[in-house]
């Protein structure tokens, strides 16, 4: 059972820590799952947290903290599950957080589990540079035509519904670009490849060729789509943290395992002091990081506007600690940990996309240092 005492931190309330209680037993019972076919164990994921209730979470009125505790003990249980969860949060964050009434209506199927959500933002020329979004979005009688080009799209392929960004060309650069929702059975939508990385998961590359889109299908206003966007990941980024401590914490709990049943000349393994000085290490940097992740989703969730600096440092170090314990974790099993389908072994692999993904750690550190920098320097 992995250290809960920090539930008792003074970020929590009583409903977070029946909510941890509760799923930590329904993980119990229902992860992990069988990941041989991936789209398959997504769609089963999505169904039976959408039935177990959890998705309620994922839209609408959104607690970070509530969040973040989710995708952490998910994590720790099954790195699939987590995924299936965080995409249904973030695929339909910008309708939670602007979307009009007639496009709140696909919340209903998305907490219930009956749809599946994407956000289609990332470009081949646009990674972490969203206003190079090269999309066109252009105007037509009664609505929009769509036509580019996504990639890296969590869910591509097996979404019901997208949350797209593309040029409307308001402004140059950032200010120029909206988000529209699209449903899934568009004409001139094609999944023109599917992408296969580490740890695997649903990811594909998107091709639009003039897809029609409704007026009614703009999110918010046009033009507003990078303040919409950014505001989103504001939100889901500690959560990424959340998720990447939720690693952390099995790979320690793996650890304190391993070195307290394996021996070395007649010893326990933990009895080594080395051995204790990378456990102390990893125990520190679990704490370290949890404290960041919370830190920021509790100030999110006391009414602060913008949280970019706390979910940047949340973000950047809980998932850089989160490689560094886990790599250690590999170390203190031998051999073991780098055999195929060990749990630390599948942890190593899980985790290094974290890094990357809704900000690299190199941006955070830009997106940092530019909030602590005068503005005249900046």
């Amino acid at each position: 059972m992995p250290d809960q005492t920090f539930l008792d931190w003074p970020f929590f309330e009583p409903r977070h820590r029946d909510l941890a209680a509760a799923l930590e037993a329904w993980c119990v019972a229902h992860l992990p799952v069988d990941h041989s076919d991936i789209d398959a164990a997504c769609r089963g994921l999505v169904a039976a947290l959408g039935a177990g209730g959890w998705l309620q979470h994922s839209g609408g009125v959104l607690d970070v903290r509530s969040l973040c505790l989710i995708r952490e003990t998910l994590a720790r249980h099954d790195g699939l599950a987590d995924f299936a969860f965080a995409m249904q949060g973030l695929g339909m964050g910008a309708v939670s957080l602007f979307g009009s009434p007639e496009q709140r209506a696909w919340l209903d199927k998305t907490r219930a589990g009956s749809a599946i959500a994407a956000f289609a933002l990332t470009e081949p020329l646009s990674g972490s540079d969203v206003a190079a979004t090269s999309t066109t979005a252009e105007r037509v009688q009664g609505g929009w035509r769509l036509s580019g080009e996504k990639t890296w799209i969590s869910n591509g392929g097996i979404a019901d519904i997208y949350v797209i960004f593309a040029r409307t060309g308001e402004a140059p650069g950032a200010r120029g670009l909206s988000a529209f929702l699209m449903p899934a059975d568009v004409a001139g939508l094609h999944v023109v490849e599917r992408l296969d990385v580490i740890a695997p998961h649903p990811l594909a590359r998107l091709r639009l060729d003039g897809v029609e889109l409704p007026d009614s299908a703009l999110i918010g206003r046009a033009g507003e789509g990078f303040k919409l966007a950014m505001a989103v990941l504001d939100v889901f980024r500690s959560t990424v943290g959340a998720a990447a401590l939720g690693f952390a914490r099995r790979a320690l709990d793996e650890s304190l395992t391993r070195v307290s049943s394996r021996r070395i000349q007649g010893a326990a393994l933990a009895e080594l002091q080395m051995v204790q000085g990378h456990l102390a290490d990893m125990a520190l940097e679990v704490d370290a990081a949890a404290l960041l992740v919370y830190r920021a989703a509790w100030t999110k969730d006391q009414g602060a506007a913008r949280i970019t600096r706390e979910a940047a440092m949340a973000k950047l170090y809980a998932t850089e600690a989160a490689q560094r314990v886990i790599d250690t974790a590999v170390q203190l099993h031998g051999g073991d940990g780098v055999r195929h389908g060990s749990v630390v072994e599948q942890l190593y692999r899980d985790i290094r996309a974290l890094r990357i993904y809704e900000g690299a750690s190199d941006v955070q550190r830009v997106v940092i240092a530019r909030s602590i920098l005068p503005k005249e320097a900046k």
